[in-house]
């Protein structure tokens, strides 16, 4: 019919329209990745590495694979194994099951007595779909709808994806939209014997999703065997790869994770971040968005105690807690106040100001930064925190993303991103960064630190011009081991108690655990 020529059009393009083939990649490289290989497996041991470069913007889009085949063909599968090969932190799974679309109320009754097609294009959501996709090619963090196959509808809640360097979209109509299909980078087929393909089904439906065999089998007749002749096997023709045998094929997913390995080092392989950092902005004024504590005879008093190697560790988190209440309560006066009119106990107006923004978020970079957030909960009442563990790699002295957690809605606040010293900024910008991909706007991150280079103010203010730069003290030098000079030495190791390793760098305590 006409109805199905105008739907297949809009699913797949004509095969001589589809982007050239692509050039062959190979997973050597001229540095060894840090990987380990095993007979079994292959882990990635190291952290998620910067995806930005020191202009603060991204350096290259995540890497999508798209894997289509049948329903119950073993796409989730095959998409698991990719993955567990793998064992990389920042390869994310995106199943198009999530995304089938809110039913009415007679939509619900239909699919009550399995007389509802949801093996049809229409079944899905593809605008969201496309948005999500292109929002985790990004970089960004992004809300996942969760499908509950049980009731036919959509949970309340929904789930957060994010950190992909490789994302893995998977779904029986992963290849049906030409506007989804220009997100995907590699694009792979699974193709299983319709016979199996069925067992599965049933198997599945009536042990997870609460079906009897008979509603099943009629959906199946009805719906499933249709679509997959109709839309979604012409597809196959799509794939730059085919697996036959789904998970049982396990020389195309060795080939295939090989292929993922390629990308992880390409990305590894860009220009190092601190090197770039470290040539850059030197020689110039300290910018404007940087606040430093008055230096007060008391505060550099305190500096003196602090700096001091000869100080008691006992002495040294007394004093240091001290500066951080100040420098916490300094930013606190920059926030936005607007005017407001409260009465006095004597029955009087009192002119005086309030907080206008919504409300405050600790987020503390560890383990230093976590010393900060007493001082920032005893003058904020009720503060959500959040915390960004990122350590440099010994190897290739880059920051890297190992651990976040933030609250929910945090690009609704104002966020006290706290972190003790800051040399390079390395890990300073890559905590930015974490922030602005959950959607906080960059006017409303404020960067705490007791101790600051200049480099490092000068590589975050570059990167990000509207991100307000605090701390009590800048120092002029960075030796070549980036430490600040003359610096206060290892943080967290003085203020924990704990033996710092001869090539620690004042960012973040980067390698203390």
């Amino acid at each position: 019919s006409n109805s199905s020529a105008e739907s297949l059009d809009r699913l797949y393009p004509a095969v001589g329209s589809t982007k050239p083939p692509r050039k062959r990649t190979t997973s050597q490289c001229k540095s060894e990745p840090p990987l380990l290989r095993t007979s079994k497996r292959t882990i990635y041991t190291a952290g998620r590495p910067p995806w930005y470069n020191e202009h603060g913007t991204q350096s290259k889009e995540a890497f999508v694979i798209g894997l289509g085949g049948g329903s119950a063909s073993g796409k989730t599968t095959v998409a698991t194994m990719i993955i567990e090969a793998l064992d990389v932190p920042w390869v994310v799974l995106l199943s198009m099951d999530s995304f089938y679309k809110v039913l009415t109320k007679q939509q619900q009754e239909q699919a009550a007595s399995n007389d509802f097609n949801f093996d049809h294009p229409d079944a899905f959501d593809f605008d969201l779909i496309i948005a999500t996709l292109k929002k985790l090619k990004q970089g960004k963090s992004v809300k996942i709808p969760i499908y509950d196959f049980t009731t036919h509808s959509r949970k309340k809640e929904w789930k957060t994806l994010y950190g992909a360097n490789v994302i893995i979209f998977e779904g029986i109509m992963a290849f049906a939209d030409k506007e989804l299909l220009k997100l995907l980078d590699l694009k792979i087929f699974v193709d299983t014997d319709s016979d199996i393909r069925l067992v599965r089904r049933l198997r599945r439906d009536i042990s997870e999703r609460g079906r009897d065999i008979e509603g099943v089998i009629k959906q199946y007749n009805k719906f499933v065997k249709p679509a997959f002749d109709q839309y979604i096997q012409p597809t196959m023709r799509l794939a730059d790869i085919v697996v036959p045998r789904g998970s049982g094929n396990t020389v195309a997913i060795d080939l295939i994770v090989q292929h993922v390995h390629s990308q992880l080092e390409e990305v590894g392989a860009a220009l190092p971040l601190g090197a770039a950092l470290a040539s850059a902005h030197q020689c110039h004024p300290l910018p404007q968005t940087l606040s430093v504590l008055k230096s007060t005879p008391q505060v550099r008093g305190m500096h003196t105690i602090i700096r001091n190697k000869e100080t008691s560790r006992d002495e040294f988190i007394f004093y240091s807690k001290r500066l951080m209440r100040l420098l916490i309560e300094h930013a606190l006066s920059l926030l936005p106040f607007q005017s407001c009119t409260v009465q006095t106990p004597q029955g009087q107006d009192y002119e005086g100001r309030t907080y206008s923004g919504k409300q405050i978020t600790g987020v503390s970079i560890l383990r230093a930064g976590e010393t900060m957030e007493p001082a920032l909960r005893a003058v904020c009442k009720d503060v959500r925190i959040g915390t960004i563990l990122i350590q440099t790699n010994c190897n290739t002295g880059e920051p890297e993303l190992h651990y976040l957690r933030l609250p929910k809605d945090i690009s609704e606040d104002h966020v006290i991103l706290m972190d003790c010293t800051v040399s390079t900024g390395a890990a300073a910008m890559m905590a930015v960064r974490v922030l602005l991909d959950h959607d906080v706007p960059e006017d409303k991150i404020f960067l705490l630190s007791l101790l600051m280079a200049e480099m490092g103010v000068h590589s975050v203010a570059y990167a990000f011009p509207r991100v307000k730069i605090i701390t009590t003290a800048v120092d002029k030098k960075v030796n070549d081991l980036f430490r600040i000079i003359p610096g206060i030495g290892n943080f967290g190791d003085r203020y924990f108690g704990t033996d710092a390793p001869p090539d620690w760098s004042d960012d973040e305590d980067a390698l203390s655990t």
